[in-house]
């Protein structure tokens, strides 16, 4: 059995764990240790081939591990200790850390300040509850995508896609540009839930079906998937059955959402949001347990990974100046919630004192729409519900902002895309 004391412990070591130790390191803290689960840093980037990474953060089109690869080497160059193959266990109100690995054995960290970056998991078929057999060919997105770039296997020569989230919209061209045949994107909603552009350059760019109001109602075969049964639903997501015929594939790839990774959250009796699943923080980043942050998509799923390292940077900065005592206290406590047409909105606590971005989700398609916080009113031409709203709030704006103890964010506008 281990044990140490540390300044600030950050749990994952991908884009918002490397950001945020990074931070807490150029702000002066020397004693912090990244644990991470995987063998090597980087989360989910090292597998993610494809371009389109850091065009907000450095200004320049990267694959997933060009991009990553620079925050590895800048916590190499400032010797930030990472600790791989670790599973953390347990962490406590009080900042101590239970993890275990094959160096150490058992792991007893007690921290000052703690950084949670774990990340996001993708749901499975289990979530679904899609009728049928269980035969070999049904995977999530992630996980073929791992398969085909990492280990070199390819999953399946004839492909139907059930969602059209980002990563099932990025492996229906992957497939394709290693000789499969996507039969179809299948998504249950009337729009497409992934990124615009990825829509574009991802399924019209290579013919490939989007097949919207759609679900997968059935799964047939018994060692090796031969064919779904697809058919398009109600207004109430259910099936219509005269409208279900079948598509003969090998493979099913499920790209149905992602979920935070917050068992250790829950663990620690850290205050979820029900509608991200994360964890409720406040301007810094700050958990409902003093000196505990989150950041990432373990407080709620970003569309970008540049989104995610500037807010574990933020994580990171806010946890440096916890440990050196330089932290502001909030002094008002401003709780925000979701009105009308807002499915979430993060950070839900705001000091309504310091310049702060705010990231919203919607619940529908709107145009030429106002997003309205208490007294305030800000102009956008569209909002989609995959494409995250992001306002930020300079000085001025703050000062203009009505101090009450509660203010809902809503959207108001034309329904349409």
């Amino acid at each position: 059995m281990t044990k140490r004391n540390v300044d600030i412990a950050v749990i994952g070591g991908g884009a918002a764990g490397l950001a945020a130790a990074i931070k807490a390191k150029e702000k002066g803290i020397e004693n912090i240790v990244i644990l991470e689960r995987n063998e090597e840093l980087g989360g989910i980037l090292p597998q993610c081939i494809h371009t389109g990474f850091g065009l907000r953060y450095f200004k320049e089109n990267f694959t997933g591990p060009e991009y990553i690869s620079r925050f590895i080497k800048k916590a190499q160059d400032l010797q930030i200790e990472s600790k791989l193959d670790t599973m953390v266990l347990e962490i406590t109100s009080d900042k101590k850390i239970t993890a275990v690995n094959s160096v150490d054995g058992l792991l007893t960290l007690q921290a000052k300040a703690i950084v949670l970056a774990m990340g996001c998991r993708e749901r499975t078929r289990g979530a679904l509850g899609i009728a049928g057999t269980r035969p070999a060919g049904i995977l999530t997105a992630g996980t073929a995508q791992r398969l085909m770039d990492i280990e070199g296997y390819m999953p399946g020569a004839k492909v139907v896609i059930l969602g059209s989230g980002d990563i099932g919209l990025i492996m229906a061209r992957r497939f394709v540009m290693e000789g499969a045949k996507v039969e179809a994107v299948v998504e249950i909603l009337p729009y497409a839930s992934g990124l615009s552009r990825n829509v574009v350059q991802c399924l019209e760019d290579f013919n490939i079906p989007l097949l919207l109001e759609h679900t997968v109602t059935s799964i047939h075969g018994a060692d090796r998937v031969e064919a779904v049964t697809v058919a398009k639903v109600n207004v109430d997501w259910k099936p219509i059955q005269e409208t279900e015929r079948t598509i003969e594939c090998d493979t099913l790839i499920l790209s149905v959402g992602l979920i935070p990774e917050n068992e250790l959250s829950q663990i620690a009796d850290i205050a979820l949001d029900s509608a991200t699943g994360g964890p409720i923080i406040n301007d810094y980043m700050e958990t409902s347990v003093q000196g505990i942050f989150g950041c990432g998509n373990v407080v709620h799923v970003y569309d970008l990974v540049d989104q995610v390292t500037q807010a574990g940077e933020l994580a990171g900065e806010s946890a440096a100046r916890y440990v050196l005592n330089e932290l502001p206290t909030l002094r008002k406590k401003i709780v925000l919630k979701a009105g009308d047409n807002v499915k979430s909105v993060v950070p839900q606590i705001i000091s309504g004192e310091e310049p702060v971005t705010l990231h919203l989700r919607v619940k529908k398609p709107m145009r030429n729409v106002k997003v309205k916080i208490g007294n305030l009113s800000i102009p956008k031409r569209v909002v989609r519900p995959p494409e995250m709203v992001v306002i930020s709030f300079t000085g001025k704006a703050i000062e203009k902002l009505e101090k009450k103890d509660e203010l809902r964010v809503s959207i108001e506008g034309e329904t349409g895309p």
